[in-house]
């Protein structure tokens, strides 16, 4: 799977954005209302980026320091020229839906049946990969999340 599975142009595409928390936690982003996601210099991921449509959602995942997923973000801006790069590369704006009650750790995700299976897991280094929906619900059910605002 290289992009979101989109069954129709209306339905709700998923994916997982990557961050470590010292450069732009979670929390940030709910204390700022949202952001420019930019930086990704990466192919594979930037084409993941110009696949999201506003509405979509994202699991917010903590790299390198606690290692887990906390949070459910929304994409509220679809991708233009990243402002930070004179290169071919993509942007998004994010603004945040929701704080997981119980964060899903990496060690949980690849110790359950359905999550052992995902992208993030099989190409470690992409910062933004898609994620089924199938995958979604197995993390809010791991966190004890239920998503009031699904989509804006």
């Amino acid at each position: 799977m290289t992009t979101a599975a989109r069954p129709n142009k209306s339905a709700t595409a998923y994916y997982l954005i990557k961050s470590e928390p010292f450069k732009y936690a979670f929390e940030r982003l709910v204390e700022d209302g949202s952001t420019r996601w930019d930086g990704v210099r990466n192919f594979e991921a930037r084409n993941h980026l110009r696949a999201m449509k506003k509405g979509d959602l994202c699991l917010y995942y903590h790299s390198n320091e606690g290692k887990a997923v906390v949070g459910i973000a929304r994409v509220a801006r679809e991708g233009y020229p990243d402002p930070t790069s004179d290169g071919d590369w993509t942007a998004v704006d994010v603004e945040p839906v929701e704080a997981l009650r119980r964060p899903v750790t990496l060690g949980e995700m690849r110790a359950h049946p359905v999550l052992c299976e995902m992208m993030m897991l099989r190409r470690p280094r992409l910062s933004v990969v898609p994620v089924t929906p199938e995958e979604y619900r197995a993390v809010l059910s791991l966190s004890k999340t239920r998503v009031k605002a699904a989509a804006s």
